[in-house]
């Protein structure tokens, strides 16, 4: 092998190796620089500064506040409005005295009539658990009346195998500030007619010592103090026995 032969890329060398270099003048080059940055703050890129940095962009907020629509304002009172609308209608009240509670509300409730309640016709204050063990003794509208159908019935009731009362017996009340009578009257009703800060004590008043648990079942018959003593906040002691039972 030679060793006298050029390098490639020198004259007499192997031609295609060898790369030009471009002398480009300073003025043409800050004339493209100068173009590329002025066209790319058009679409939507950071514009630079003169000394380079980047400029802040304006930050534009939009706050939207949601309006009620034509739904929600219609949808605003629907109580009032089904108040209004049961206001209007009317409908004849049937006798429901004889029937069973539970069958009296299902026909009152085909009637149109949906505010219904019902109580203890015998004073006793014993709830209406299971509306197909109570029967209908009285009615607060007459049957035969023509009444709106957003009217209370309120239906007086006592158990299957209780008779109805000549009329409906009104728990006991302590209006006035004076012990009530009690006697007869169920234990739950007379603690109901008390202050609820009384203090009341009740006793079996058969020798036999029992726990007085479900207080509508027990019948008053001894207290202290005596009806229409004053009420000045002192205890209250009851004896009583149940139902069917009679008082010592």
């Amino acid at each position: 092998m030679s060793h006298n032969q050029p390098p490639a890329g020198q004259p007499g060398g192997k031609p295609g190796w060898a790369r030009k270099r471009v002398a480009v003048p300073a003025a043409l080059l800050v004339f493209f620089v100068g173009v590329g940055v002025g066209s790319s703050g058009n679409d939507g890129q950071e514009k630079t500064s003169a000394d380079g940095k980047a400029e802040p962009q304006p930050t534009v907020t939009v706050t939207k506040t949601a309006d009620a629509g034509p739904a929600e304002a219609a949808d605003a009172e629907p109580a009032d409005d089904d108040k209004r609308a049961a206001d209007d209608e009317k409908a004849t009240v049937p006798d429901f005295v004889g029937m069973g509670l539970q069958s009296a509300q299902d026909k009152a409730q085909e009637l149109g009539f949906y505010s219904l309640t019902s109580h203890d016709a015998l004073g006793r204050d014993r709830m209406q658990a299971f509306d197909r063990n109570w029967k209908v003794c009285s009615q607060n509208v007459k049957s035969g009346t023509s009444a709106s159908t957003g009217t209370e019935l309120d239906f007086g009731a006592v158990k299957l195998e209780e008779n109805c009362p000549a009329k409906d017996e009104k728990p006991p009340s302590a209006a006035g500030g004076k012990m009530p009578d009690f006697t007869g009257k169920s234990v739950k009703a007379a603690r109901g007619a008390l202050d609820s800060g009384t203090s009341l004590t009740v006793e079996d008043a058969s020798p036999e010592g029992r726990w007085v648990l479900v207080e509508s079942n027990w019948q008053v018959c001894t207290q202290k103090p005596a009806a229409g003593e004053a009420l000045k906040g002192q205890p209250v002691t009851l004896t009583a026995v149940k139902f069917g039972e009679s008082c010592p």
